[in-house]
């Protein structure tokens, strides 16, 4: 037995935290992230107490198995885990990128349903083989192999009961029955894992994991079924980032066991505090917002604006709330700071807010942090939020917003003046257009080749008032190429302007890689 088969029995209090935020998570269309940016968010969940980050899908692109090398060599106590699919050239990419951590883990799968299986026209014998085969092939570069059958919660029960059972002879460690496409309920899921662990032989000796979408509204709720049916590793994204509806949301899953542990009395090691502020860096670095009212980690998660709900708040805040902000990582305060506030106030509040700074990021930050305070008479926590993600997301870009001027009003055409520094190098154009937005859009594309197609373009509020800053999301396709952008800014053509230009700096580098970052195959494509 190697130190990361452990028996579900000696074992049986703890449920192991796999996430895939980095791989599953990253697949939602526009959420690809940089190179840098996955190995920050990697390092945030080795430190909050993540056991297995599934870091990438290595063969996919020259990107991934960067990114996961990386990640693996990098990492100091977190398992980390690379996807393959049933074939020995998917395998063996995946381990050169994995091996290079103390502990590495090949996840290998293939679709078992019937409609998968159909994709690459294999009899169920033919399947049974090729798993047997795969399976083994990893186990003999690593001793730490997940197998999973995708669409497992389709599949036709003798058969999902045989292949498993050819998985784990195979030398497969950790077992994940996938609900690839969110079609289970509760139910359901706790009764497949609970006659998996009865009826398969040598389900004892290996620890089944649960993966649920969301499709249907239920992935937590399937997931913390599963637990009850004998699972024990959930496997989930920050935020419930993923495609389509997503994943389980790894904040919700281990709140609820920890809210929850009267029903369910299992731990799983994260450093809750740290909730907060990872789940803003995956919502900056992806581009995906998170809703007001998501659970845990909602700006509206924690607010109670009934009279009601106040008043026994002020009373007693166990009346409405079953879980304490300061739980997840939230500041117990909201201390309004203005243009009088200096730099140790700041640090002070933005460590609170889970932003630690060097002496030259604090800077230049405080540089930021004034010329708002100049435009609004009150800064919220949210407002240094805002402003923490948008110093973030600059980084190295190389285009950058320099100034610009807009004409608007009743009549048009409207204008905009615009002066952008692209790679060091200052550049400037007027344009018109169908209000002020899109006359300043017109004046990044004549100075900023590209045929990008905006999908998306969303305007919030990241407080209240008339002074509020805007945040603006942008999503553009360009030759297959998904990327967002954002920026929050007091004047809500300017963070528009920005997040389009956030944008393009991504589309830019992405470019540049010359495809190699750029998506060869993807995960559900038919293992050959």
């Amino acid at each position: 037995m190697t130190k990361d088969r452990v028996s579900p029995e000696a074992n049986k209090d703890k449920v192991v935290i796999f996430d895939t935020t980095l791989r599953d998570g990253e697949q939602s269309p526009g959420a690809t992230m940089t190179h840098d940016e996955k190995v920050e968010i990697a390092e945030m969940l080795d430190e909050m107490g993540v056991d297995i980050i599934e870091a990438g899908f290595p063969i996919a692109s020259e990107g991934d198995f960067e990114a996961v090398s990386e990640i693996a060599r990098r990492a100091r106590n977190s398992v980390i885990c690379g996807l393959a699919r049933a074939n020995f050239k998917d395998i063996d990419r995946c381990f050169e990128a994995v091996k290079h951590a103390a502990r590495p883990r090949i996840h290998t799968f293939i679709g078992t349903s019937p409609l998968h299986r159909a994709i690459p026209n294999l009899t169920m014998d033919e399947m049974a083989d090729k798993i047997h085969e795969t399976v083994t092939h990893a186990r003999n570069l690593c001793d730490n192999v997940q197998w999973s059958p995708m669409d497992a919660t389709r599949t036709e029960w003798d058969y999902l009961a045989r292949v498993v059972e050819i998985a784990i002879k195979a030398g497969a460690t950790t077992i994940n029955i996938p609900d690839t496409v969110g079609y289970t309920a509760p139910r359901e899921s706790a009764d497949l894992i609970r006659r998996l662990i009865a009826e398969v032989p040598g389900a004892d000796a290996v620890i089944f994991a649960t993966h649920c979408h969301n499709d249907l509204g239920m992935a937590t709720a399937n997931a913390l079924a599963a637990v009850e049916g004998g699972a024990r590793q959930i496997e989930c994204t920050i935020n419930g980032l993923g495609e389509r509806a997503g994943n389980t949301a790894l904040e919700e899953v281990v709140m609820a066991l920890k809210v929850r542990g009267d029903i369910m009395p299992y731990t799983t090691g994260i450093e809750t505090t740290k909730l907060m502020a990872i789940s803003r860096r995956v919502a900056s670095v992806s581009g995906f917002p998170v809703q007001f009212n998501k659970a845990i980690v909602g700006k509206n998660a924690f607010a109670h604006e009934s009279g009601i709900h106040q008043d026994g708040m002020l009373k007693n805040a166990e009346t409405f709330e079953i879980m304490r902000p300061e739980d997840v990582g939230l500041s117990e305060t909201n201390l309004v700071m203005g243009k009088h506030s200096g730099r140790a106030a700041l640090r002070s509040k933005l460590g609170e807010l889970g932003y630690e700074l060097a002496d030259n990021q604090l800077a230049d930050v405080f540089v930021r942090f004034k010329a708002l305070a100049d435009r609004k008479k009150e800064i919220y926590d949210d407002d240094l939020i805002a402003l923490m993600q948008d110093e973030e997301r600059s980084g190295e870009d190389r285009i950058k917003v320099e100034y610009l001027r807009v004409v608007c009003g009743t009549e048009g055409p409207q204008e905009a003046s615009l002066r952008l520094v692209i790679d060091g190098e200052s550049v400037s154009a007027d344009a018109t257009g169908d209000g002020p937005v899109d006359a300043a859009f017109n004046a990044v594309k004549a100075l900023v080749s590209h045929s990008a197609r905006l999908q998306l373009y969303q305007v919030s509020a990241v407080t209240e008032g008339t002074d509020a800053q805007a945040t603006v999301t942008v999503r553009m396709e360009e030759d297959g190429r998904i990327v967002s952008g954002q920026s929050a800014d007091t004047d809500t053509v300017v963070a528009s302007v920005r997040a389009y230009v956030n944008a393009l700096n991504r589309l830019v580098m992405r470019r540049q890689k010359s495809g190699s970052d750029a998506r060869e195959i993807r995960y559900t494509d038919a293992a050959g």
